[in-house]
């Protein structure tokens, strides 16, 4: 990676540490390569290590079990629980990042980090379209950010609508294609086959809900989710009801989680249409899965033509008959291919050239 210049970076990362979600496995990512050639500090609640960047530790006494909270007014105004504690967060950190004199800092967990960072002297701030289409991107193109990332070209397209003054880029999300492959160790599920796959967090805006009742109505096969969150209990008894033996939810470590990718035979992602984006996507995709997500834009950009099925998942007969046919396409190295394209090397050096460009 050839630079003109050795920047200065801070990535600002309450989650870091604590909970393991698309942004908390990016990060890492992105810092350690960018960390060869410029100095990289990633500012975090929980532990961790960087082999070529610094991580500093800001310790919390906030807990997961609070992460979803409704759109209410307290949300919007940053006032829930999740939000006071990234503000304090925040507060701890900000005597440190006008001493250090950044040349660039990335608050990616938007919310009382970017409106923190933009009236304070810290740096450019480059603002991450993190959140999807919805309240709080809105709130990070009205703050005036130096730049906005949008993982997909409809995104960008969304936010020049918010705010035309912003000025926006794409670099989507990358996927490790050396650890997720379809050849490897699997993750030993004693279900009935083929096993349907979606993995993300147990909370309303991913719909695994949509995912039940689709599967419900195939003559065979087992819904297998994995991830942490609210609705747990919620998903567990509606599975165990309409999916008798034939459900289950794991809690499997991040660590562990291309091995659960190579048991299943398609990946469903029901999320809602303003979801920035879906990690999860590509690694199921570089893990040789065909994938049966919801139809809208973003998605179709991630996904492509050829690696999977768009459909409306509130539409359960469509939804069971998209599942049923991804399960009959013999889809090849499709997936795969697709999934190559998000490499992370050729997103950190977007990165790169866009900090380099603003500074």
């Amino acid at each position: 990676m050839e630079t003109k210049k050795r920047l200065k970076i801070a990535f600002l990362s309450f989650y870091s540490g604590i909970i393991e979600r698309g942004v908390e496995t990016l990060i890492p990512e992105i810092a350690e390569r960018l960390g060869k050639n410029h100095e990289v500090v990633v500012y975090q609640a929980g532990p961790g290590y960087g082999k070529n960047y610094k991580i500093v530790q800001i310790p919390t006494s906030w807990k997961p079990d609070t992460l979803q909270e409704p759109l209410n007014l307290k949300r919007r105004l940053f006032l829930d629980n999740s939000s006071l504690a990234v503000m304090e967060f925040m507060r701890k950190i900000l005597p440190t990042l006008k001493k250090e004199k950044f040349d660039v800092v990335v608050p990616w967990n938007n919310g009382w980090q970017t409106i923190l960072c933009r009236f304070n002297n810290v740096g450019k701030v480059v603002s991450i379209g993190q959140s999807g289409l919805g309240w709080d991107d809105r709130v990070n193109l009205w703050l005036f950010p130096d730049y906005f990332v949008g993982f997909t070209k409809s995104q960008c397209e969304w936010a020049n609508r918010i705010n035309p003054l912003v000025k926006t880029v794409t670099i989507p999300n990358g996927v490790d294609t050396i650890r997720f492959t379809p050849q490897g160790e699997k993750l030993k599920i004693n279900f009935a086959t083929p096993i349907i796959l979606c993995v993300a967090a147990l909370v309303p805006i991913k719909r695994q809900k949509l995912a039940i009742k689709a599967v419900s109505l195939l003559k065979k096969g087992s819904l297998v989710l994995v991830g942490r969150g609210e609705m747990k209990d919620e998903l567990q008894k509606m599975g165990d009801q309409l999916l008798p033996g034939r459900f289950k939810i794991l809690e499997s470590a991040y660590k562990d989680i291309d091995k659960v990718y190579r048991t299943a035979d398609v990946f469903t992602f029901p999320t809602s249409a303003w979801e920035s984006f879906g990690l999860v996507l590509l690694e199921a995709m570089a893990s040789g899965l065909p994938v049966v997500a919801n139809d809208d834009p973003i998605r179709r950009d991630i996904v492509g033509g050829g690696s999977g099925l768009f459909v409306n998942p509130e539409h359960t007969k469509e939804y069971a008959q998209a599942l049923q046919k991804a399960l009959d396409i013999d889809w090849g190295v499709k997936p795969r291919e697709q999934a190559s394209k998000f490499s992370w090397d050729e997103i950190a050096k977007k990165y790169e050239q866009l900090f380099l460009k603003i500074v």
